[in-house]
């Protein structure tokens, strides 16, 4: 096994950019931008475990079961989760195989399908804020909510099913990642975050109807396999401070005291830049060495700090 191992989280505009191109194709073409630059780091001499994101396909995957509600049974959360990690991970395989042919790479690509544990117990259960899946109707939220669902007004007259989302405790398959990754594979892993489950006190294991943060378990998956390079992958070219704002600042570097001190004063996004940061903090206290964070088209730059935003120990 190479000697330095990096964690890939791609985001969701890795392969859906925007709403006019959602498709099959367009995801295809989207994720070969990314996998470029993957093959390259690959080609650098590091060990390669990469995530994503899949909140999109999951939004289908429910989508599509309810449509065809009377024909067939729905799908419950978690196994959309599954479907999708196996249906994102076999795109990037695909991409990847190929990117590995032309350039004479002898590395081949595989996909685990991860679970995840969480707390049964987690605060989050008690407040789930996470919308997914359709708008509804009034009659139709008061239906789900016979049903079991959790649903909340997200307009007037419009209602989501809100899930909860917990900190993930635990990866599963982390043992055969650690292995594969040993063997000189690439590996898909923990896709959408891994499909959320809950351990009895016997170990067996059930999904649950939640949604985990990627970066988080992105950051997880590092500190298991040793990781020396978190690589985010996300909207923005770099992190700012005063985003969207007539003074924003762009940040090339910065260490963990002054990524604490920036989210202490409400620069990063709860449902945007925020997870990212506090991922990367978690990740390079509990060991690893660097973290960036850009957009898919500098990958390649930001490895050699022409773009992106590193973040470093405070020892660094």
């Amino acid at each position: 096994m190479k000697s330095r191992i990096a964690v890939v989280a791609i985001g969701g505009n890795s392969l859906i950019k925007d709403n006019d191109h959602q498709t099959i194709q367009d995801q295809y073409a989207a994720a070969q931008e990314t996998c470029l630059h993957i093959a390259y780091l690959v080609q650098l001499g590091w060990n390669v475990a990469i995530t994503h994101g899949n909140g999109p396909q999951v939004g289908f995957c429910l989508r599509r079961s309810e449509l065809a509600a009377e024909e067939v049974p729905e799908s419950p959360l978690h196994i959309c989760g599954a479907e999708t990690q196996g249906q994102i991970g076999y795109m990037l395989q695909q991409i990847l195989h190929g990117e590995f042919q032309q350039r004479g790479f002898p590395q081949h690509v595989v996909t685990v399908v991860t679970q995840v544990v969480v707390d049964k117990n987690d605060p989050a259960f008690t407040d789930p804020t996470k919308p997914i899946g359709s708008y509804m109707d009034e009659k139709t939220a008061k239906r789900r909510v016979a049903e079991g669902w959790q649903v909340r007004e997200v307009e007037k007259g419009c209602w989501r099913r809100v899930v909860p989302s917990p900190k993930p405790v635990r990866i599963v398959e982390e043992p055969v990642i650690t292995r594969l990754l040993k063997d000189g594979f690439v590996v898909i892993t923990a896709g959408g975050g891994g499909i959320p489950v809950v351990e009895d006190k016997d170990g067996c294991l059930e999904g649950v109807a939640a949604v985990i943060d990627k970066d988080r378990v992105s950051a997880l998956l590092g500190n298991a396999l040793g990781a020396r390079l978190l690589l985010i992958s996300t909207k923005v070219d770099k992190v700012y401070i005063n985003y969207g704002k007539p003074d924003q600042k762009a940040i090339d570097v910065m260490n963990v005291s002054t990524a604490r001190r920036y989210l202490k004063e409400g620069h990063f996004g709860a449902g945007s830049m925020k997870p990212k940061i506090e991922s990367a903090i978690t990740f390079l206290e509990k060991g690893g060495k660097q973290a960036i964070i850009t957009s898919p088209e500098k990958l390649t730059d930001a490895l050699i700090s022409k773009a992106g935003t590193k973040i470093v120990p405070d020892s660094h």
